[in-house]
């Protein structure tokens, strides 16, 4: 019997027009929005469908937005396919609560909440700095890091073999860059966004999250959870609070996380929300793994018919 972890997209993955043909579709969908609408007192959805696009960029409304579309497309596959339950669950930096909520340690109302409230301490956090990031392709951990203590930056995100992320003070990025380069980086490309996510520079938001989280009532996840911080299972209820502050800071492991994962027999992993970044980094970890993604009703319909096939 195949292992199955369920994995959920992290901030970046918003497009206008994501989970529109959903909600069109599936009056489960409509429902979910609807919730939505009613639990935040403002018209998200309206903005995942519509737009306009800075409006959806800005992200207080990309972070519940994505966990909004991701969480309808999980209901949806799970409606489809009614034996389907995750044996684990996982997502990157944002997607982490997602699938929290996915492994029932906290609710869809908590998440889409809190979520919100995150993204606005992020967004505060990065106006009261100046940084900015980085994605280093073609070079292995050990020099990037070498690169990061040289010029004064932080690894951000360990995404997948010859894929990372470096994150601090936007006037240190082009030092970083060309370092990198020096150090055989096939491409060091400066990345349009807000500020240093997972970096020092995002330690203002910190306290004001753990505020936020302490308001919502954890409970044990029915499936592990891996956490971003330390590639692991999170532990009890008690100690999830604190993992999701410090991950605001800290490097997205997801490699090593995807690691775990396979080397505890997951064989099938479906990413689900907007996008298909997840997909792609597992097939540059593993190309054995079963990957399938459910962001639109087209992959909906191509992965329940795969299921079906695969058993």
């Amino acid at each position: 019997m195949s292992k199955t972890a369920f994995l959920f997209a992290g901030q970046g993955a918003q497009s206008v027009g994501m989970g529109k043909d959903l909600a069109e579709a599936f009056p489960t969908a409509r429902g979910l929005f609807d919730d939505a609408r009613r639990v935040l007192g403002y018209d998200l959805p309206s903005i995942c469908f519509e737009g306009p696009e800075p409006a959806l960029t800005q992200t207080e409304n990309a972070q519940p937005g994505i966990f909004l579309v991701s969480w309808v497309a999980m209901r949806l596959l799970q409606e489809r396919v009614p034996s389907l339950q995750p044996d684990a669950t996982a997502g990157l930096s944002l997607g982490e609560f997602t699938a929290l909520a996915a492994a029932g340690a906290m609710s869809f109302e908590e998440g889409l909440t809190v979520t919100r409230l995150r993204g606005r301490f992020m967004q505060e956090a990065c106006e009261a700095t100046q940084g900015g990031m980085a994605a280093v392709i073609g070079l292995e951990e050990g020099p990037c890091r070498e690169v990061c203590e040289a010029t004064g930056v932080t690894l951000a995100n360990l995404n997948c073999p010859g894929q990372i992320v470096i994150s601090g003070a936007v006037e240190r990025i082009p030092a970083a860059v060309e370092a990198a380069k020096a150090r055989g980086a096939k491409k060091a490309i400066p990345l349009a966004v807000a500020g240093a996510y997972h970096s020092p520079l995002m330690a203002s938001a910190q306290p004001r999250l753990a505020e936020a989280l302490a308001g919502i009532r954890f409970q044990d996840p029915r499936v592990p959870v891996v956490s971003n911080v330390t590639a692991l299972p999170h532990g009890a209820a008690g100690s999830i609070s604190g993992v999701l502050v410090d991950q605001v800071t800290s490097s997205v492991r997801w490699e090593a996380g995807m690691r775990h994962l396979l080397a505890q027999g997951f064989t099938r992993f479906i990413e689900l929300g907007p996008g298909t970044a997840l997909t792609g980094f597992l097939r540059r970890i593993d190309k054995s793994a079963q990957a399938f993604n459910v962001c639109d009703v087209a992959s909906l319909e191509e992965t329940v018919q795969a299921l079906g096939r695969n058993g």
